[in-house]
């Protein structure tokens, strides 16, 4: 069986149309990215899932088409309230969720592909949590459709990479008069735990900042703290957003959409800007040249550590046994006169009992003496190098297991679950310098080894258990991160942290908006100076994959408190919103703003802007010569016309992006 289509509300099927998009997937991402496309970007979708269980069961959990048709509804009555759905450019301003085809299938195979229209489709989503699943179906879509653009979920990202390309010679292959321009972005590949880790590392550090990286160089979007009565918030080189946090209510609002005007405001006016005296913002800082691609940077060694190896007791009996050494040593020099290295060797002898016995008549009595002390410190270094090589031969045996947190450890990070998502966050706290403490239920979990290699101390236990937490040393914790995948654990968990430490920092990964919210206001009416804040990676990661799925280059997504703003790169050819406008023109507040201009000349600009440009000794500063100018100009003239030609660096809000995009379609068709 091919699988069962429907549709929300329930229609006669129809055939699929030409263009539309497809979107594949077994969990939460897939539903969001289905709704960001339709409602968002007013794009036509048909969303394949697997089969969920007989809601006709109350007992049991509702079907995937079920979570679906949930979403959908609750983001159609969003769109009604706020006057009407976004469009999707073609004259079908307000499809509504009919527009949205639901198909139920086990696997992506050929036949249930062809049924969604891949064969005619101009982008497919492959979004399972399963990495070979996802490319599986991505060789099938090739085959079916060369000219089809693929966006594909992998968490390996090396693997990610030679994808890409094996995917792109596919295409070329099987079309060989295809343009090779349209081939660069025929392919992306994502990984929604990579999108997500800065954002939900970044929310456990305070006054943190999201770094976006631009043709080598660092883009730093750091969010600033309200400033006190009488101070100046540093407005950095412009601000992108006013936060719901004000000096007087450091918490502010739970941060969606939802929540209207105190909610925060993203690409404010200058004018809105000089208003809010006292509230929270985040700003464009400087920018920092980005050096070569490279791995993290090591954060322990494969072998175990000195510490590790030899205890604190041994090596203090150590330490007495070299001191006894010097003292007899000395004693030597000065009741002999001998020289101090010819006394230090005799006295070693002495103490090894290799040597030399005092029996001759020219030896005087203290050097007799100096020799039974020697013996006697030679009998207290036995046992101490006996016990010094069984504890080594121990300490290897067990270095490579997980550490228990140290006695006297303050100030670091719990961190609850090591799956993709935890395990991607770990590295980058470790890469910050940020001592972490993992709590983990299952000892094979994904994460698990990487923890054992960098020694990061590591709980076994359910964190939900009594003692579990008091063992990640959560009372002298600075911040909590809880990313199971489980809502119910990781609000749990976040309330008892709460009921230890009232002012902990706290970070949840919630799914539901209506439940984070409501999560959120309950805690931050109970403690109202502490911060706390939920994250949902689907929404972190969906508009940076929708973005892909149009075709366009996304340079990152910024997590707003709950709100998400996105850097893109865009050509301005096509865009009427920009093209022949000055850069104070194109500025359109709460929707986008431009940060930067390419400078390079079109014929040498790298096609990806977020790759670091390759080395050139001629210009090892990477801002070219006054002959020819290269890499983004930051300090933009607002004078300045923009051309057809120009490639800028923009910040929007995922509508704002919508916006420019329909009007260049808009254009296309005319």
């Amino acid at each position: 069986m091919l699988g069962s289509v429907s549709s929300l509300p329930q229609q006669p099927q129809r055939p699929t149309i030409s263009g539309h998009m497809v979107v594949c997937g077994d969990d939460t991402l897939a539903r969001r990215l289905a709704v960001e496309l339709r409602y968002v970007y007013g794009e036509r979708v048909t969303l394949l899932l697997p089969p969920g269980r007989d809601t006709s069961r109350p007992e049991l959990p509702l079907t995937q088409r079920a979570r679906a048709g949930a979403l959908f509804g609750r983001m159609s009555a969003a769109m009604n309230r706020n006057g009407g759905g976004a469009g999707s450019g073609d004259g079908d301003t307000n499809a509504g969720v009919e527009a949205v085809r639901i198909m139920e299938a086990h696997e992506p195979s050929d036949e249930v592909l062809e049924e969604a229209g891949v064969d005619r489709a101009a982008a497919l989503a492959l979004v399972y949590d399963d990495d070979e699943r996802n490319i599986r179906a991505a060789l099938t879509a090739r085959r079916l459709n060369p000219r089809l653009r693929l966006v594909i979920r992998l968490y390996n990202r090396k693997l990610g990479q030679h994808l890409e390309t094996l995917l792109d010679q596919a295409a070329a292959v099987s079309m060989p008069g295809l343009d090779p321009a349209a081939l660069d972005a025929s392919t992306t590949v994502l990984s929604d735990a990579d999108t997500a880790a800065p954002a939900l590392a970044a929310t456990a550090l305070t006054g943190s900042s999201k770094v976006i990286q631009a043709e080598g160089l660092l883009l730093r979007a750091v969010e600033r703290t309200p400033p006190r009565p009488g101070e100046l918030a540093d407005p950095g080189l412009c601000t992108l957003a006013l936060l719901s946090a004000t000096s007087q209510d450091p918490a502010g609002t739970e941060g969606s959409d939802s929540s209207g005007d105190e909610g925060p405001q993203l690409l404010p006016d200058r004018a809105t800007v000089n208003a809010a005296t006292g509230r929270g913002t985040v700003v464009l800082e400087a920018i920092s040249q980005a050096g070569p691609d490279r791995g993290p940077a090591r954060m322990g060694g494969r072998g175990a550590p000195l510490g590790q190896v030899f205890s604190r007791r041994l090596r203090w009996s150590a330490l007495g046994v070299a001191a006894a050494v010097v003292a007899l040593a000395v004693a030597s020099v000065i009741t002999t006169g001998e020289s101090p290295l010819h006394a230090a060797y005799l006295t070693l002898l002495d103490l090894l009992a290799m040597g030399d016995p005092a029996v001759e008549d020219t030896d005087s009595a203290s050097r007799q003496v100096i020799q039974l002390l020697s013996g006697m410190a030679g009998l207290l270094l036995l046992p101490l190098l006996v016990a010094a090589v069984l504890e080594a031969f121990g300490s290897l045996r067990t270095a490579s297991s997980l550490r228990r947190p140290p006695r006297g450890l303050s100030g670091h990070v719990v961190l609850l679950g090591l799956g993709k998502i935890g395990t991607r966050v770990l590295v980058r706290l470790r890469e910050l310098d940020i001592p972490v403490v993992v709590v983990e239920e299952d000892p094979e979990a994904r994460g698990i080894p990487l923890a054992r290699s960098l020694h990061v101390p590591t709980v076994i236990g359910d964190v939900t258990q009594e003692g579990v937490l008091e063992a990640a040393k959560i009372r002298r914790a600075r911040a909590l991160l809880a990313l199971t995948s489980v809502d119910t654990t990781n609000l749990e968990a976040a309330l008892y942290a709460r009921s230890v430490k009232p002012d902990l920092r706290v970070a949840l990964r919630l799914y539901d908006d209506e439940f984070a919210t409501a999560v959120y206001r309950t805690l931050r009416t109970a403690h109202p100076q502490a911060l706390t804040r939920s994250r949902s990676v689907s929404h972190l990661a969906a508009p940076s994959f929708a973005v892909a799925m149009m075709g366009r280059q996304i340079l990152g997504a910024v997590p707003v408190e709950r709100k998400v703003m996105l850097f893109a790169a865009l050509e301005v050819a096509g865009h009427p919103q920009l093209e022949g406008r000055t850069v104070d023109q194109a500025f359109r507040a709460g929707a986008w703003r431009i940060l930067a201009l390419d400078a390079t000349p079109p014929a040498d600009r790298l096609p990806d802007l977020a790759a670091v440009p390759p080395y050139d000794p001629l210009d090892p500063s990477g801002q070219g010569t006054p002959d020819r100018p290269s890499g983004l100009v930051w300090d933009l003239h607002p004078g300045y016309v923009l051309r057809p030609d120009d490639r800028v660096v923009i910040a929007a809000t995922r509508r704002g992006l919508a916006e420019l995009l329909r009007g260049q379609r808009s254009v296309a068709r005319r």
